[in-house]
């Protein structure tokens, strides 16, 4: 067999694709930081508070009295208001709080669109980006447009149908950000490696499965989320009732069985905690041997932190269990799930440059 990393060493480096890297750098931790603020915005029941989706005007907050008041006119026709926050005697000052997060999350999006959209066109119009990106960064480029999409898609499920947000919709919104996350970062680390010489990764099996494991534990943690199943375990710090145990039993006890398997698994609280909490080990599992095989390719930087990151994000989802889901807690659990996809990212990343 022809060892070809001799011809691979030799290629041209292209100095210009640092300065891509660095702008998706960027980038991508925006798109960690709007997901933090969607948990915020999640946990505090805060995604219904804006009724309209209003791309240019919607740029600004109400900025006197009577828009504030014609806001929150059109937030108390929506079933969150009427059915929870208007008997409990939600107040207007309460609702700017509510309505502060997702106009945060709103601008924040709209932000990240024009730091993609306008270096994007910068560096095409000087014909910067070097041969065979165009296309992969464009495509990155639909998938915010769709995110955008997508977001409002998922709240208008919670001011037409429910008191709260599909929770299928949830997933789909999270899972299209963190896709977008991931190639944002395999791109920048492509570029790393063009500026050094290398050619492009190339995802391997192992890299797959782990990935597709990942996803799946994603979607569980967003059902869990838009189902509110994260307090269905009771609460405790160090009691083993809440974890690993859930109200004391192994199995939960109160799953509804009445719609069949596939009903329960995708609508059960009781039984969407119950996999989440224990797929997490399986997710672990195939991160060990990804973070091997990132330190056998000689990236031991990526296997550190792929470790570190999944090691403190199966300590934070204990301690938001243990704690009754207290908001900080809760945060920190999203963000460290954001980054490790980041992390997951890297290490197969590096697996299949390894072995490109």
């Amino acid at each position: 067999m022809i060892d070809i990393a001799p011809l691979r060493r030799t290629l041209p480096p292209v100095p210009g694709a640092i300065a891509l890297a660095r702008w998706l750098a960027v980038v991508a931790a925006m798109i960690v930081a709007i997901v933090v603020v969607g948990g915020i915005t999640r946990l505090t029941e805060s995604g219904v508070s804006i009724t309209e989706w209003n791309v240019v005007s919607g740029t600004l907050p109400p900025l006197s009295e009577a828009d504030w008041a014609a806001e929150f006119a059109k937030y108390r026709q929506t079933p969150q208001y009427v059915l929870i926050n208007g008997p409990a005697g939600m107040t207007l000052a309460t609702y700017k709080t509510i309505f502060f997060w997702e106009w945060v999350h709103r601008l924040l999006a709209r932000t990240i669109g024009l730091v993609f959209a306008l270096p994007l066109a910068w560096f095409w119009l000087r014909g910067a980006i070097p041969p065979g990106y165009r296309l992969r960064l464009v495509a990155l480029l639909a998938l915010g447009a769709l995110q955008g999409a997508v977001g409002w898609w998922m709240v208008k499920s919670g001011i037409v149908h429910d008191v709260k947000v599909s929770h299928f919709r949830l997933a789909t919104h999270l899972l299209v950000a963190l896709t977008t996350l991931a190639g944002v970062v395999w791109t920048a680390l492509d570029l790393v490696g063009l500026a050094q010489g290398r050619g492009p990764s190339h995802l391997r099996p192992l890299a797959t499965l782990t990935l597709g494991a990942l996803v799946i534990q994603l979607v569980l943690g967003a059902w869990l989320a838009g189902l509110r199943a994260g307090v269905v375990a009771g609460a405790g710090w160090f009691t083993r009732d809440a974890w690993p145990l859930m109200q004391g039993r192994f199995w939960p006890a109160g799953i509804d069985w009445s719609h069949g398997a596939i009903a329960a698994i995708s609508h059960d609280p009781y039984l969407v905690h119950f996999v989440h909490r224990w797929w997490a080990w399986v997710v672990v599992a195939a991160m060990v041997l990804l973070g091997r095989g990132a330190r056998a390719s000689g990236n031991r930087p990526a296997s550190i932190a792929l470790h570190s990151a999944f090691g403190t994000q199966i300590l934070l989802g204990i301690a938001t269990v243990w704690s009754g889901v207290w908001l900080p807690l809760a945060v920190l659990h999203q963000l460290t799930g954001a980054l490790l996809v980041v992390a997951t990212t890297w290490a197969a990343h590096a697996l299949g440059r390894a072995r490109a």
